[in-house]
């Protein structure tokens, strides 16, 4: 019993925050008012009801008042014709139809009562549910107005979280921004000073350069014995044109490779060829 009942009462709690969170405030005050014009009408039919049946028993009443007054003209005309039991007869009906009405006096007094009754309660209701009406208008203005600040309320936080969040992004896409500056700013220093290579241009390495630097070296040297040997050649072509045998180049000067034999005006000596 003591776990069916607070299983109860756990099922009575989860359906009341239901509720709460189901009920919407304008629409039950809305209820609530149609709920008391109910109320009123049904006053107001009580009051109609009333009325109405107090004027049947004032039309009822008109109606025993006038066969008072028939009974006692009766009474009357049978006491002339010295008809004493008609008489009678007329006057006791005469007293019941008196006592009838006194009865009906009284239920109508009492109706008119009730009447009067009603009708208080029906203005005093009528009051309260304008008063009623009133609050409900008010309340339902301001609910509304609490809501759409709770909206707005949620609305401006989102749009400051989403604020935030982009403001973040912003500042470390900045941050990126500048280290990568910095970063191409050292690697442009680095290979200005020539502590790292610049591996975009040709020769890019220290091994390279210098093999470069031997290779013009050589070049030159080769253009410099080139050079060296056709003025050589020259001067003994210029000794050959005054009748000087040319003299045979030692064996130790010769050079590595086989250099052009310079040409001779009027052929080899000893030569049986006639200039």
């Amino acid at each position: 019993m003591g776990l069916w009942s607070r299983f109860t009462n756990m099922f009575k709690a989860k359906a009341s925050r239901a509720l709460d969170k189901a009920e919407n405030p304008s629409e039950t005050l809305d209820y609530s008012y149609n709920r008391q014009l109910e109320m009123l009408q049904k006053v107001k039919r009580g009051v109609a009801d009333v009325v109405t049946a107090k004027k049947r028993l004032e039309l009822q009443t008109a109606k025993l008042e006038q066969t008072v007054v028939k009974l006692d003209s009766q009474a009357r005309q049978a006491m002339a014709a010295n008809r004493e039991d008609l008489a009678r007869t007329a006057l006791e009906r005469k007293t019941v139809v008196q006592q009838q009405l006194q009865g009906l006096d009284q239920q109508i007094a009492d109706l008119s009562a009730q009447q009067e009754q009603l009708i208080g309660q029906q203005q005093a209701l009528a009051t309260r549910i304008e008063t009623f009406r009133t609050q409900k208008e008010v309340i339902k203005a301001q609910y509304s107005a609490a809501e759409a600040q709770v909206r707005i309320s949620e609305a401006t936080s989102g749009l400051s979280n989403q604020l935030s969040d982009m403001g973040n992004a912003v500042q470390r896409a900045q941050d990126k921004t500048e280290q990568l500056q910095a970063r191409a700013a050292a690697m442009d220093e680095l290979v200005t000073s020539g502590a790292i290579d610049d591996l975009s241009a040709p020769g890019s390495n220290e091994l390279d350069r210098q093999i470069a630097a031997i290779s013009a070296g050589s070049q030159v040297d080769a253009e410099m014995e080139r050079l060296r040997i056709e003025l050589e050649s020259g001067n003994s072509a210029g000794e050959l044109s005054a009748g000087e045998p040319a003299a045979e180049p030692a064996a130790s000067q010769a050079p590595a490779q086989p250099q052009p034999e310079p040409a001779r005006e009027g052929g080899e000596p000893g030569d049986g060829s006639s200039s």
